[in-house]
């Protein structure tokens, strides 16, 4: 299987994200769009994991999430990694609040104490949009960033819990599917 630990957001949210999102993809460009359900923000991405291992990643998440509170996110603003000139990731940004880079950690050390390597880079929360297409040209892919210097969209989430994920990948894009939620601070 292959899992990770996000934060889902409500539906509404996440249609309203792609619909303010829409006219970046207005010029078709080489990049492969996250369809709102697939929307989520990664706390961290454990990769292929045997089925019987699913227990004790669950417990371990209940573990991470029962130290921390229930807390508001907000979900404001547009861009891509690692740069406009060569955009390989399309992004909608979270502010980096207190209570979020907490509860990432717990997960991540739980995480670790199970054996997972730590993240080697900084934690810098946001929804993945979409992804270049290998060989995309970087002219195409630079009208994409434009276009999203003109977006606007801000919400604000409650985040009361943290989900251990599958993603299915297929032709026609991954799927997620919930495994187990755990409730913060419970």
């Amino acid at each position: 299987m292959r899992l990770f630990v996000a934060v889902n957001l409500p539906d509404e949210v996440r249609h309203a994200l792609w619909e303010a999102a829409a006219p970046a993809r207005r010029p078709d460009p080489p990049v492969r769009w996250v369809r709102p359900d697939g929307m989520h923000l990664t706390l961290k991405f454990l990769g292929e994991v045997e089925p019987t291992r699913e227990s004790e990643i669950g417990d371990a998440i209940e573990l991470a999430a029962a130290g921390a509170r229930p807390f508001t996110l907000r979900i404001e603003g547009f861009g891509v990694f690692p740069n406009a000139s060569r955009p390989r990731v399309i992004w909608a940004g979270c502010e980096p609040v207190p209570q979020l880079e907490v509860l990432q950690h717990r997960v991540e050390q739980e995480m670790e104490r199970l054996g997972f390597p730590l993240e080697g880079r900084p934690f810098r929360p946001h929804l993945t949009l979409g992804r270049a297409r290998d060989g995309a040209p970087p002219a195409r892919l630079a009208a994409v960033a434009e276009a999203l210097e003109e977006l606007t969209y801000s919400a604000d989430v409650v985040v009361r819990s943290v989900d251990l994920m599958e993603s299915q990948l297929s032709a026609a894009g991954a799927r997620h599917t919930r495994r187990q939620a755990a409730t913060l601070g419970a």
